[in-house]
């Protein structure tokens, strides 16, 4: 399968639905999940919402990455995320899809490079591209004007 990496960490009961995160960075702060009321006391993000952020991020970086890869970064992406939840034949929730809508600085629009990275950046993202085998994850890229640049499948 090829190159493969491992990463570990701890998370630990504290209270009602509440649990710390500790990362195994040393110099990543711990986290907080919870759940939202009334089951929990929203005291951090529930884990669908950690999920929908993680993809955010990852889109993100690698677009980001792309664009600015061997040149200083200028500019900078915002991103909107939507997830919606759903029950599966069980009665389960499960996550049904997310959104994400990546914004770009009038910087990083202007940049040659943004054709190319379109096409690739979305195969890169690992979580995004993982996540992908369970529910789908709608990808578009707005520029500062809120023009559709690109637009997932």
């Amino acid at each position: 399968m090829g190159e493969e990496t491992t990463f570990a960490f701890e998370v630990v009961h504290l209270e009602g639905y509440a649990f710390q995160v500790r990362f195994d960075w040393d110099t990543v702060p711990d986290l907080v999940l919870d759940e939202p009321r009334p089951l929990g006391e929203e005291r951090g993000p529930n884990a669908a919402r950690l999920v929908a952020a993680a993809a955010a991020n990852c889109l993100s970086a690698s677009l980001l990455y792309c664009m600015t890869k061997r040149e200083p970064v200028s500019g900078g992406i915002r991103a909107e995320v939507r997830g919606h939840m759903v029950r599966n034949e069980q009665g389960r929730l499960r996550i049904g899809g997310l959104s994400v809508t990546l914004h770009l600085s009038p910087e990083l629009a202007a940049r040659p490079k943004l054709g190319r990275c379109s096409e690739l950046f979305e195969d890169f993202c690992v979580v995004t591209a993982s996540l992908r085998r369970g529910f789908p994850v709608r990808v578009r890229v707005n520029d500062p004007q809120g023009r559709v640049l690109h637009e997932s499948e």
